[in-house]
């Protein structure tokens, strides 16, 4: 009996809709679509935001860690310069006492 009444609710709805019913109803939709995709673009546009801030941030330590690379290679080079120092000084101690024992 439900069944009987659903059917003929149905066949009165599609008989009341007209083209201008399923204009509406297909406007309604793109409607609907348009303001969710103002909201996607609302969110595309915040990312778009924090993106550009960490780019930024990115470049700043680049800088800085160029500025730690440069210190380094120098600091370096005066460890080199002290080690080969104290290699010679070795070296020239030790032939000094060579010389003094077979001299």
């Amino acid at each position: 009996m439900k069944t009987k009444k659903m059917n003929k609710k149905i066949k009165e709805t599609k008989k009341e809709l007209g083209l201008d019913d399923i204009a509406r109803i297909v406007q309604n939709g793109f409607l609907k679509i348009d303001e969710r995709f103002d909201g996607m673009n609302k969110r595309f546009d915040g990312v778009e935001e924090r993106l550009d801030g960490v780019e930024e941030r990115l470049d700043g330590v680049e800088e800085r860690l160029a500025s730690v690379e440069k210190k380094i290679d120098r600091i370096e080079g005066e460890i080199i310069k002290k080690v080969d120092t104290v290699k010679y000084n070795t070296t020239k101690y030790r032939v000094k006492k060579l010389e003094e024992k077979f001299a």
